[in-house]
């Protein structure tokens, strides 16, 4: 089955928390496990990068470390939202208990309840059985703390060892957070390994284990559980401010990119750098009118040259250096930046204005 899905493990480094994206190869309709406010326009880029269609946006709890994307990707892709009945999340459009089938084209979700870091604690079991994604009640060597938001040590006990353990020793646990790099690992292992509930643990060690852990709570645990019980939608019930100055487009791995086209019908309101090499720019003469000519390979030392009073639209032959010179510029301090997607050969492409010298 696993040739005909799509899977995803995303990480947040300030929460420490994973987001998993799950599509079907056929139909590209896919779910999204625990999203990340602050990383919406990763995760976005990410399903419009791979022409999938999302369904649902799935939380495993209401997170007191982090606050949710799942209202961003709502109002994005007009997906729906689905967490726990017991969750006190709202609104919601799926409300999801014991059993509850998620479908994604040829797959599908079962929801397990694992109440014990929150009542409203589920987990999603793969229908092959082949993954489960656990969020904060079974983790990798560890299991959520029982000390605030209803937790319960003695439901957590039995969430983790009549629910989880349960099922078949080689599927893959996928947890919500990891503060040490650990990205998996399996019903085998933690069974026989988790130092809090493996081996021969009984509740009585369980419980006094989780009685005297004595953790501080989450740093942003006063803004992350009222915004998650809202599903991440801000106060103002506003998404944030996309940038001002251009139409870009945030892609996956971080880079602004602006299609030709615009940059074309705006030359008066933008600064072109063509970061070509010389080599390149004496083969080929084609250029864009008023564009800066610095190569890719002086651009740190040569970066006094070039203007500050508008956005600058990087490109090269193919645009695979200017996103380069984009990083090199960002990284200079250089805010208003994008690198023109599909470098010259889309602009030729498209048939827009060049000067060839005869």
């Amino acid at each position: 089955m696993t040739n005909t899905l799509i899977f995803k493990q995303l990480f947040d480094q300030a929460s420490a928390t994973f987001s998993y994206l799950l599509a079907d190869v056929e139909s590209r309709q896919a779910v999204f496990i625990d999203t990340v406010y602050e990383q919406h326009e990763r995760d976005l880029s990410l399903i419009r990068e791979l022409e999938l269609e999302l369904i649902a946006c799935l939380e495993t709890h209401c997170h007191a470390d982090h606050v949710t994307g799942a209202w961003l990707l709502k109002h994005a892709t007009g997906c729906q939202i689905g967490a726990s009945e017991h969750s006190g999340i709202e609104p919601l459009g799926q409300r999801l208990s014991q059993g509850s089938k998620l479908e994604f084209g040829a797959h599908a979700l079962t929801v397990i309840e694992t109440p014990g870091h929150t009542d409203g604690c589920i987990s999603f079991l793969l229908d092959d059985e082949s993954m489960v994604f656990t969020g904060d009640s079974l983790l990798v060597r560890g299991c959520g703390r029982t000390d605030f938001q209803q937790g319960s040590a003695q439901k957590l006990f039995h969430s983790i060892k009549d629910k989880l353990f349960v099922l078949p020793d080689e599927c893959v646990v996928y947890p919500a957070h990891d503060y040490a790099g650990r990205t998996a690992s399996s019903i085998g292992e933690e069974k026989k390994l988790n130092p809090r509930i493996g081996g021969q643990a009984n509740e009585t060690d369980f419980v006094g284990y989780m009685e005297n852990m004595q953790l501080p709570h989450p740093k942003q645990l006063e803004i992350a559980v009222p915004a998650n019980l809202k599903a991440g939608r801000p106060e103002d019930d506003q998404l944030p401010k996309r940038p001002d100055w251009a139409p870009v487009v945030t892609t996956y791995g971080g880079v602004l990119e602006i299609s030709p086209e615009w940059v074309a019908s705006h030359r008066s309101d933008v600064h072109i750098l063509d970061v070509r090499t010389r080599a390149e720019t004496a083969e080929e003469s084609t250029r864009i009118e008023g564009a800066q000519m610095i190569p890719m390979n002086e651009l740190r030392e040569r970066m006094s040259e070039i203007p500050e009073n508008k956005p600058i639209m990087t490109i090269c032959r193919s645009g695979k250096r200017s996103v380069l010179a984009f990083n090199v510029l960002r990284e200079a301090g250089r805010q208003k930046v994008a690198s023109i997607n599909g470098g010259l050969l889309r602009w030729n492409e498209e048939g827009l204005p060049v000067l060839r010298s005869e």
